[in-house]
């Protein structure tokens, strides 16, 4: 299945004027400018009578099929998904979908449940949905953050069909205790209270709809850890925040991986501690890491100067993914930036 047409990408060394990991994680965000490539969006109906939206990639092309899972809030608008997008329509012959998870595409969901980092349901209902619609095509599953720690425990607690032929995840919270601590202490408070906005405005439109039963008024819900106990673990079957947290983070499950998979971090990353990066006897055989000492959360910024900024991390996904999809482009991406 491997083919020799791979474009060769080096390893990420952070450039001289964006070395620390806020300056690594807030420079995608808010100075890179980057237009979200043409999207046609579908609603998705799920077996529980709830909906997901889903937005494809707008192509003429019959390729392997590149399934986005966003992070904590994230959607198609991140910059992330943007990036990697753009990418895929100008280098290369596969289609692209983000499954945004429930709430997330613009529309309160139907259920008083939502998603979460162990939510795997909807994923695995896509996946086979596509295998069906779609049986000749080789499937590939990116996720960040959030999205990768779903696609991890995904890959490691079901039946995985055999067209999905590769995983990639990046910035992934392995435990998800100890990433929320994190989030409460230094600067990375001000990446919480950002996260902690966008979650209570999205739980109180919600609200607005459904009587979801939260005890707790959501503008008094201060940390992600509070949010998780008195809303996400009550809203979703779990004994509070503890127990959730448990129950969903994908380092348990890495040893049970059979799918080829690529996992991308960074030990500067401001929403974890480093320890949270598992050891080697914690992957499978068919699992890669790639640890780098900086790089920030979904940063991994590259370019000689600030005005020649170069976006290593999207390059690094698609190199993985041509070498293990049957199908290429034509195109090199190594002037892409």
């Amino acid at each position: 299945m491997n083919s020799n047409k791979t474009e060769t990408i080096e390893p990420f060394h952070s450039p001289w004027w964006c070395r620390g990991p806020h300056c690594q994680t807030l420079w995608p965000r808010l100075i890179r400018r980057q237009n979200r490539p043409a999207l046609e969006r579908e609603s998705l109906e799920l077996p529980d009578s709830d909906f997901a939206e889903l937005d494809w990639l707008q192509t003429s092309h019959n390729g392997p099929i590149v399934v986005i899972l966003h992070g904590l809030e994230g959607s198609s608008d991140s910059h992330y998904i943007k990036g990697l997008l753009n990418l895929i329509a100008q280098n290369t012959n596969w289609r692209a979908v983000v499954l945004h998870f429930r709430a997330c595409g613009g529309k309160p969901n139907r259920k008083r449940h939502s998603y979460h980092a162990g939510q795997t349901e909807d994923v695995d209902y896509f996946i086979k949905r596509l295998q069906s619609e779609a049986p000749g095509a080789d499937i590939a599953i990116v996720g960040y953050s959030l999205g990768g720690n779903v696609l991890l425990k995904w890959l490691g607690t079901h039946t995985v069909p055999e067209n999905v032929k590769t995983a990639v995840a990046v910035s992934v919270p392995y435990e998800l205790a100890k990433a929320t601590d994190r989030l409460n202490r230094g600067l990375s408070r001000l990446y919480q209270q950002v996260l902690l906005r966008s979650m209570r405005e999205t739980y109180c439109l919600k609200q607005k709809l459904i009587n979801l039963g939260v005890k707790k008024p959501l503008n008094k819900i201060k940390t992600i850890r509070d949010f998780d106990d008195k809303v996400i673990a009550f809203l979703n079957g779990f004994h509070g925040a503890d127990d959730y947290y448990q129950q969903s983070s994908s380092r348990q499950f890495l040893k049970k991986i059979s799918t080829p998979t690529l996992l991308i971090h960074a030990k500067d990353d401001p929403f974890m501690v480093p320890d949270i990066v598992p050891g080697g006897d914690e992957l499978s055989e068919s699992t890669t890491l790639e640890c780098y000492d900086h790089g920030g959360h979904v940063g991994f910024v590259q370019g000689a100067w600030p005005w020649q900024a170069n976006y290593w991390l999207e390059k690094r996904i698609v190199a993985h993914l041509r070498s293990q999809l049957d199908q290429y482009g034509d195109q090199s991406f190594a002037s892409y930036q």
